[in-house]
């Protein structure tokens, strides 16, 4: 009984973060996060996951606001918005489970995670390079996103990061498809590089 209360609870207050995963980029709309009721951890949850993906969201954000500056392009500043929701919902949770945030004070381009610190610099790196390497950057790190999400998933037996990293890679899948749709207007076939080629197929053909 009290699991299915948790996800209740948690599915009221982050519901404003996930109307995005479900809306056409062109209606994306910017929300205000609101407050969390405490949550109890439960058996099977992975804290490192939750750790993870909140940084993981905040280099796909990051990223998006520098190739935005960069080019000008609208749909980086509306996923861009998509992945602030994103952020907010990981970090709502970390919060109510009294975790530490690890993006707490850090500013853009800043990551507690070496990994992600030296993966940003390289996706920016690339995304500069041209307008449709900037579309083939956002790609990569949805790829990316969904990949791991659904190895946390895989991991976790915890109600409310499962409901959390779903609707999260929801949102992501909603993004790929958006990037690999800008790719085909420069004649570029986006290429997995983290999920495989069939779960990309299934993915663009909204399976």
């Amino acid at each position: 009984m009290y699991k299915h209360t948790s996800i209740m609870v948690l599915a009221l207050v982050l519901v404003s973060s996930f109307t995005l995963a479900a809306q056409p980029i062109e209606e994306v709309q910017t929300t205000t996060p609101v407050a969390v009721q405490a949550l109890t951890e439960e058996p099977g949850s992975t804290a490192e996951g939750l750790l993870y993906m909140r940084e993981e969201e905040k280099l796909a954000r990051d990223v998006y606001i520098a190739l935005y500056e960069k080019w000008g392009l609208r749909t980086f500043l509306n996923i861009a918005e998509s992945e602030q929701q994103h952020m907010d919902a990981v970090g709502a949770l970390l919060a109510a489970r009294n975790i530490e945030d690890p993006v707490a004070g850090s500013d853009f381009g800043e990551f507690k995670n070496t990994d992600l610190a030296a993966l940003y610099s390289s996706l920016v790196s690339q995304g500069m390079q041209s307008a449709s390497e900037a579309y083939r950057v956002g790609a990569i790190i949805e790829d990316l996103d969904i990949y791991d999400l659904k190895e946390y998933l895989s991991k976790t037996t915890d109600e409310a990061e499962i409901w959390v990293y779903t609707n999260l890679l929801k949102g992501s899948e909603n993004h790929l498809r958006t990037f690999t749709k800008q790719l085909e207007r420069y004649g570029v076939t986006y290429t997995a590089r983290y999920i495989s080629d069939a779960e990309l197929q299934a993915i663009l053909s909204g399976r």
